[in-house]
């Protein structure tokens, strides 16, 4: 089935079937429970949320260090925490009137302009642009994004020193260092010049600077050939999906929404939320449709606890809410049990008190991907309804700029609200200082971007495009055809540039078969070569294997590794085997249902059963299963028998 040779053609299907265990749910939307607590209204929450945090700051004092450590640093995270107490800071004063927030306010921004004329690069910086506040530049915009928003709330109240010190040493410089010392960021199409145009162009409206305001609408050069306008069309397809992929789009919408909102509110003139056809909008529904059961698809670079229940989607629903009265986002904002605390955070509460909340219609969708939507697309196939519900993720789209995988054609699946056919998502650990800072670690270039850590072709032990970036960014799927009817729902895409002279089409389809309790999955893979290649094809799963239908040769004493490079020298070998007609299949429990992986007319393909974590000495990796088949006269010679150093094991079928 899987050989080398000039045609092949490769068909999977994966069964479901229940067991008796009960299952676990880790968020459910559509269920959340009608009581938000003894405050009352999620408006009324919010507040008590940040008296509380804000309180604990004052008695802590103003707090304003000199920069030294990276992500998750002692410095790195208490100028976080300051930027979030400004914010509340500023919130709380116009909600309350009490002066005590407004002084506060007045007195950590009167030290950050002591500090701020002081600092040069970042001592921690590393190979990305250095900021002054943090140990990249990006941190540096979100902090400005949010200690502006503080200081409108009470710029009109200080005294003309105050305000003429914290306009010129704090923040005009600090406009200055995002727009023209780091040019390099902000003129870029990408979610870092989205934060730093943001904060330079909020910066503008509330000081009265209309440079800083078209420098960052329409960019360095005034142009609009960068800038903020130029990412909303750029950035986005014409259904709204943002080409880095879910979690990036997550992060992005908060500058997206809140600098929106400041245009609207200072130019209404320029319909900022009508511009491109309300893309900004259509994206923020089209961010909540890309989760499953409230968590992001993981695909490209993404860490996977992350959900709708986050800072950047608070705002984002409800500046969405306030636009257009959609009741669909308040059972958004009912699941995530927050808001903010602004005008449209109130009406967002005060909607949902009132009742007006309706289900959002997750459904099956095609997003187009690229500026003009011909750069492939994400297909999003759902059968079922509630969080339980089952979904189909194929990913034929673009490479996704730098945070983009090697992943053509790839594919997930979602059940019983699980994730069952995996995506590994990034090697990261966000702000945690032991994993280098919480940077992207070595092992995401090695491991989580190459093409065999994903469900996608693997020709010739190399990942796709040679793994070269620049080459990625040039070629994308097609999308064939798309059907997202219930009970018989297809996908088709192809790919003829991932590998010199290699075609691929690959056709996934979610079948509701008459008898059967559960959905099929159907994966046909058909590929051409022009020469003889070695082809692998792995499936990443998540669960506990409970049958095998072919006899295996198991590695007890030692697990050997797969090979040298491409993600290959990440993989432990377990056992390997040749199955027999018929006999190709490998069952697994996750929670309360199996899952059931065939493969058709196996013969002369090699599968093998593997984990992820081999040359790991720092344990960045997360451990995870894998079957692989494979031409078995193209594997290396020490897994294709026991050698003397090594034990093996026959294992019967079931």
């Amino acid at each position: 089935m899987i050989r080398h040779g000039y045609a092949i053609g490769a068909a999977f299907a994966l069964s479901v079937t229940p067991s008796a265990a009960p299952s676990a749910l880790a968020f459910a939307a559509a269920e959340a429970n009608d009581e938000v607590g003894a405050c009352n209204t999620l408006f009324t929450c919010e507040q008590e949320r940040a008296e509380n945090f804000v309180a604990e700051m004052m008695a802590a004092g103003i707090i304003v260090p000199v920069p030294k450590d990276p992500g998750g640093g002692y410095t790195h995270e208490q100028h976080k925490r300051n930027y979030k107490a400004m914010y509340l800071a500023g919130q709380l004063y116009r909600i309350t009137g009490e002066t005590r927030y407004r002084d506060y306010l007045r007195d950590m921004l009167l030290a950050y302009a002591d500090l701020y004329p002081t600092l040069g690069e970042h001592p921690a910086r590393s190979n990305q642009y250095s900021g002054r506040l943090f140990w990249q530049v990006l941190n540096d915009a979100v902090w400005m994004v949010h200690a502006i928003q503080a200081y409108e709330q009470v710029r009109g109240e200080l005294n003309a020193a105050d305000r003429q010190k914290i306009d010129d040493q704090l923040f005009r410089k600090a406009a200055y260092f995002l727009s023209v010392e780091s040019q390099a960021t902000f003129d870029r199409i990408h979610n870092h010049a989205t934060w730093a145009t943001a904060g330079v162009g909020m910066t503008g409206y509330v000081l009265g600077d209309k440079d800083l305001i078209q420098r960052a609408l329409l960019g360095s050069a005034k142009d609009g050939k960068t800038g903020f306008l130029r990412q909303t069309e750029l950035l986005f397809s014409p259904d709204g999906y943002y080409s880095e992929g879910p979690y990036y789009q997550r992060y992005a919408m908060m500058p997206f929404m809140l600098f929106a909102e400041a245009i609207d509110r200072n130019e209404p003139g320029r319909k900022i939320f009508k511009h491109r056809g309300g893309i900004l909008l259509k994206a923020l529904r089209t961010t909540i449709d890309l989760t499953y059961d409230g968590y992001f698809l993981p695909f490209n670079d993404a860490i996977k606890e992350k959900s709708l229940d986050t800072e950047e989607l608070y705002h984002g629903v409800a500046i969405a809410y306030a636009q257009t009265g959609d009741p669909s986002l308040l059972s958004i904002a009912k699941a995530q049990g927050k808001t903010i605390l602004t005008p449209s955070g109130k009406a967002v509460s005060d909607a949902l008190a009132a009742g007006k909340a309706k289900a959002f219609p997750f459904a099956s969708r095609l997003l187009r991907d690229g500026p003009d939507g011909d750069q492939g697309a994400v297909a999003i196939l759902r059968e079922g309804s509630g969080p339980k519900h089952s979904a189909l993720i194929v990913k034929n789209a673009s490479q996704g700029m730098g945070h983009g995988h090697f992943d053509k054609l790839n594919w997930q699946f979602y059940d019983n609200g699980q994730e069952v056919i995996t995506d590994y998502g990034a090697a990261r650990f966000l702000n945690i200082e032991a994993k280098q800072g919480g940077r992207y670690l070595p092992e995401n270039e090695s491991w989580a971007k190459q093409s065999v850590a994903h469900n996608v072709l693997v020709v010739d032990g190399k990942s796709h495009f040679d793994g070269a970036l620049k080459t990625a960014e040039k070629h994308a799927p097609q999308q064939l055809f798309y059907q997202g009817e219930k009970g018989t729902q297809i996908s088709s895409a192809k790919i003829d540039s991932a590998y010199p002279g290699v075609s691929m089409v690959r056709t996934m389809a979610m079948l509701q078969i008459p008898g059967l309790e559960y959905p099929v999955v159907l994966d046909v893979l058909q590929v051409r070569g022009d020469n003889t290649h070695q082809y692998d094809l792995p499936l990443h799963y998540q669960g506990h294997i409970m049958q095998i239908g072919f006899e295996t040769r198991s590695h007890i004493a030692a697990r050997p590794v797969l090979g040298a490079g491409s993600g290959y020298q990440h993989i432990w070998v377990d056992a390997q085997a040749i199955p027999k007609e018929g006999q190709a299949f490998v069952t697994w429990k996750l929670n309360d249902r199996f899952y059931t992986w065939r493969m058709a007319e196996a013969g002369g393909t090699e599968i093998l059963l593997g984990e992820s974590g081999a040359n790991d000495p720092d344990f960045n990796l997360r451990r995870e299963p894998m079957i692989m088949p494979g031409a078995a006269d193209k594997r290396t010679a020490s897994l294709s028998q026991c050698s003397n150093h090594m034990e093996c094991s026959t294992m019967p079928p079931n």
